[in-house]
This record gives structure tokens, sequence and C-alpha cells, in this order.
């Protein structure tokens, strides 16, 4: 049987269907439409192996649709024409429409999303589309609008625990060997949530252990994934399963302040194919995220990076990328404005929608100013420095210190102006 085994495992209906429950468990909003029948075109956006291909085809079968797969990274505006027109030649009275499922559709251009738009808003099709970038950045307005977007999580643990035990019971090639799992941390951590990556692994360990040893039994150990891996590892890889390790590299390289490393791993991106705008976006969110206030020209310049890429393409943007790669290596860090967000985001969450101070709510009505709205407001520019010591923050949570500047010179700088300013009521 040439078939590999994750493709052997692949499920036939949500039963089998593992992980996702907040979308397909019981109750849950596509499985609602999916048990109705009354079902929008959506993209599905999350990471490798985590079953958004294997959910799309569940839900044509499940519901008897024709089903029309289409890879971007292969398939052009032609191909999208001549599926839409076999579809369209399939429409009949009260017929279901058929579903078509995009795979990668991050990697259609504005023309070939465009193609799309005229039968998915007059309902020729349902658009299933696939991707592991986020949708707002790689799908058209236009098409977004007319989608519904479901976000899939990294399959858990026991997830992936049931993944196994499932394929040594059920496929048709293991269940009749002898295969005994004694440790499994190595299966899991290589695998990094990957259902697909996982399957390819362990029938990998299998198969190199039946060629060379020809046992009845096989024991898989952590040691012995570790070996056969180093020993396996082009097949292991032979689809670009590093693409994720090699950009986490990246980040980490940039944020560990190593150039090197930075631009070997940025040039490993780059020999692999690796999308420009996708390395670029990531720096973007570094130069958020881990450099911040110690330096925000970071921000700027992995701006200008992403608008420069876009502009003047490869090879040449390469320049551009190892620029911008090592000017955010060699930056200060701080991730302060990190810390102070996600921190009133749970100062939110906590609290729930406190009140307005009176003093800061807008007033554009006389009722509303006879009410009080705005009415003790110190404009800050009429006193000295351009400050007034003024509430601000909801009066439950007054006094709450959110942001805390780091170390480094410019943080240091803040924290010394807001001292001057702030230091009885925050401790600056």
């Amino acid at each position: 049987m040439n078939q590999p085994l994750a493709e052997r495992m692949r499920p036939k209906n949500l039963d089998d269907y593992i992980g996702q429950e907040h979308l397909v468990g019981p109750g849950m909003v596509l499985r609602k439409s999916i048990e109705t029948g009354n079902l929008p075109s959506f993209i599905l956006w999350g990471p490798p192996g985590v079953g958004k291909t294997t959910l799309a085809k569940i839900i044509a079968n499940q519901l008897n649709r024709p089903f029309y797969s289409l890879s971007a990274v292969t398939s052009g505006v032609k191909d999208v024409r001549e599926t839409i027109g076999k579809a369209r030649s399939q429409q009949f009275f009260n017929k279901p429409n058929p579903i078509l499922f995009i795979d990668e559709i991050h990697r259609f251009s504005k023309s070939q999303q465009d193609s799309l738009l005229g039968a998915v808003e007059e309902g020729v099709i349902t658009l299933i589309g696939a991707t592991t970038e986020n949708p707002s950045f790689e799908v058209i307005s236009p098409l977004l609008s007319r989608c519904q977007v479901y976000v899939l999580k990294n399959l858990e643990k026991e997830h992936l625990v049931k993944l196994l035990g499932r394929a040594l019971l059920q496929d048709v090639i293991l269940k009749k060997q002898k295969v005994k799992i004694k440790e499994d941390q190595a299966l899991l951590r290589f695998s990094g949530g990957d259902a697909r990556k996982l399957l390819n692994i362990l029938e990998l360990i299998v198969t190199t252990e039946n060629e060379e040893n020809n046992k009845a039994e096989i024991e898989i150990t952590d040691d012995k994934v570790v070996q056969k891996l180093q020993q396996n590892m082009a097949v292991y890889d032979k689809q670009g399963e590093q693409h994720y390790d090699i950009i986490s590299a990246f980040i980490k390289s940039m944020r560990g302040s190593d150039p090197n490393a930075s631009v070997y791993w940025l040039a490993r991106m780059i020999a692999g194919g690796e999308d420009p705008k996708f390395i670029a976006r990531r720096m973007i969110i570094l130069a958020a995220e881990d450099i911040g206030l110690a330096n925000p020209n970071a921000l700027l310049m992995a701006t200008q990076c992403f608008e420069a890429i876009r502009v003047i393409g490869m090879p040449e943007g390469r320049i551009i990328l190892s620029e911008t790669a090592i000017y955010l290596a060699t930056s200060p860090k701080s991730n302060s404005a990190y810390l102070a967000i996600d921190e009133a985001l749970a100062l939110v969450k906590k609290t729930g929608d406190l009140p307005v101070p009176l003093a800061i709510r807008n007033a554009p009505t006389k009722l509303m100013k006879d009410l009080g709205y705005g009415k003790e407001y110190q404009y800050a520019h009429a006193y000295q420095g351009s400050f007034a010591d003024q509430e601000f923050l909801p009066e439950e949570i007054s006094n709450t210190k959110i942001f805390n500047p780091g170390e480094n010179s410019r943080e240091k700088e803040i924290t010394k102006w807001l001292s001057s300013r702030w230091k009885k009521k925050y401790n600056y």
C-alpha cells in the first residue's frame, strides 16, 4: 500500500475527528452549520497538521456535496475558472452547491482571489480556504468579507496520544505488527502539535526498524526516535517541515541580539523559497514585541522593510531583509509595551466594563453637559509642563500601575519623566 500512514488514518466523519472541539464539538458553531446544512463560505486558519483539509473533506462527505480541491501552490486563474465552470454545470434546482477547497489560499495572488468573488457571491460554490497565515493580511477584503474565519488550534498532548493509539489499533498495516510505544515524549516533541508530522515520524520509525532489524516486535523509545530522525532527516523534512522551526530560530536569534545567527537563519529561509513578505511581517511583530520603547525606530524600520519588499521583490529584497534583521538584532530590547497591553487586557477581563470618569467623557449635547460630562476636565496644555494631575482611570481601579518601563537607557528616561509627574499616584 503506497498511501502514507497520515493519509490512511484520515478520519471520514466528525465523530472520528480529533481536536478543534471549540468549532466542531456538540453545539459548537461549525458543527451546527454542518448539521443544518446551512454552510457559509469560510476560511480555516491554523498551523499545519491540525486538520484543516480533513475537516473540509468531512464536511463535503457528510453533506453529500461535490468536492473540488485546488492547491494555491500549483493552481492558477485558469484552474479556478475551469473548476467554477464545472460547478456551474452541476447546478440544478434545489441541489446544494459544490464545495471548492483551496489549500494555502494565502498564496493566491490578488487576481486569483478576484476570480473567486463572483462564484462565491452568487452561491455557485461554497468556498473553504485553508491557511497558516493571518487571512486579514493575505486575503483580499472583498473575499474576506464574504467568508467566515474559523481559527484552528494546535493539538494538545491528549489529542496526539489518542492519534498514536488509534493508528496502532486501526491502521491496516500497523495493526498486523507488534508495535509498542514505550516512551512518547520524543514523538510528541518532534511533532510540534502537527498530527501529520506525528504519524509520519511513527511510520518512519516502524519502517526503518523493519528494514534494519526485521523484528517480530518493535519497541519505540525516546532515544530510538531521536536516533532515527537524525539518520533520516532528509526524509522526515522532505515537505519543508522545518518551516516553523526555522522562523522560530530566526525570531529567537534577533530577540537574543545575535546578528550572525539572525542572518544565517534568514539565509536558510531565503534559500528555501520562503515568502519574503512573511519574513518581513514577523520582523514587524518582533520590533513591537521585543524591542518596543527601547528603540521605537525599530518598528518604523521593520514596517518600511515590508513596504520595500512589496515594491522591490526578490532577489534584491534579500539585502533589505538582511539590513533590517541586523538592525533589530543589534537594537536594545524591551517587552514593556507587550507586557502592558496583556496586563491591561487581563484587568479588563477581571473588572468588566467600568464606567468612564465623568470628567473625561465626551459632551456633544447640552443635556450631557448639564449631567456633568466633561465638567471637571483639565486641559493639559493649560498647565505648566502640559501636565495636570487628574484621574483618567475608572474609580474602581484608580492608582493601578499597568506600564512598567524597562531598564534600557531610553526607558530609564521615560521612568524619570513619569516619576516627575505621577510619583505619588503610580510610584514610578
